[in-house]
């Protein structure tokens, strides 16, 4: 047990080291020349991937929440509570999984296969900083570009939303849009844009340090890939749980009278 705690507090306190050595890099525009193509591999290259994920995010919650609306004779009601899940939770949480999944893996794979073939090392022999140079370009790349992946994924959510229940289900689309006014206000905006960007923090400090730090060989460049997902997906589900808590407790605090769904 105590072998167990103290691997992980190690673990916690190297993580904490190297995501302030990325901060440093950041702040002295360390790796700035590779900016431009990384935030093509991160944003350009996602949009696909992200616009599929929203799509599909809107069109499950119209299909599922359909029935018992209908039921209670609430159906053209069905918008308001399709675009507050999506804005709130499930598209700035479903989004950061994904791009975890497309950013981070290749992110972790890139770096351990430089790693292993002393690509790593060169820089450093130069007099480069590795984790500055390599990992402060990648972390601007994701905290600029995932926040607005993550606006892409809520559009398109909605509008897959609105398609599922106006097409398939026939709900009259005028009382569809009129009733899903005001249920989503500049909090939830801010909110919805606050969470993508700790969570593209975290993808790119979570993916480099795996990355940098992988195991040697063919395989090891695998293992690196799967324990960034991994941890960059805990990571996202249980920041997403301390900053839900954290925000409505903002909300309430300025606004203590607000109704919401909250």
């Amino acid at each position: 047990m105590m072998k167990w705690i103290s691997t992980w507090l190690e673990e916690i306190g190297a993580m904490t080291e190297f995501t302030l050595e990325i901060f440093r890099g950041v702040r002295q525009g360390a790796g700035r020349e590779n900016l431009v193509p990384i935030c093509y591999q991160v944003g350009v290259s996602s949009v696909p991937v992200v616009a599929i994920t929203g799509l599909f995010i809107g069109m499950v919650l119209a299909v599922q929440s359909y029935a018992q609306f209908a039921a209670l004779g609430m159906a053209t009601r069905l918008g308001s509570i399709i675009n507050v899940s999506v804005i709130r939770e499930l598209g700035p949480v479903l989004a950061a999984t994904m791009l975890a999944g497309r950013v981070g893996c290749a992110m972790a794979a890139e770096l351990a296969t430089m790693r292993i073939t002393d690509q790593v090392d060169a820089l450093a022999c130069l007099g480069v900083n590795p984790i500055r140079y390599l990992g402060s370009p990648r972390l601007l790349a994701c905290v600029l570009l995932i926040p607005l992946l993550t606006i892409l994924a809520n559009f398109v959510g909605i509008l897959g939303g609105a398609l599922v229940c106006t097409q398939i289900y026939h709900v009259e689309w005028f009382h569809y849009w009129h009733n899903s006014q005001g249920f989503i206000g500049m909090w939830d905006l801010v909110a919805g844009l606050v969470k993508p960007t700790i969570f593209g923090a975290t993808i790119a400090i979570v993916s480099c340090h795996r990355g940098l730090y992988g195991e040697p060989g063919a395989e090891g460049v695998g293992r690196a890939a799967t324990r960034a997902f991994v941890a960059a997906f805990i990571a996202i589900l249980v920041l997403d749980f301390f900053l839900a808590m954290l925000l409505n407790q903002l909300y309430f605090y300025f606004w203590p009278t607000a109704k919401s769904f909250l």
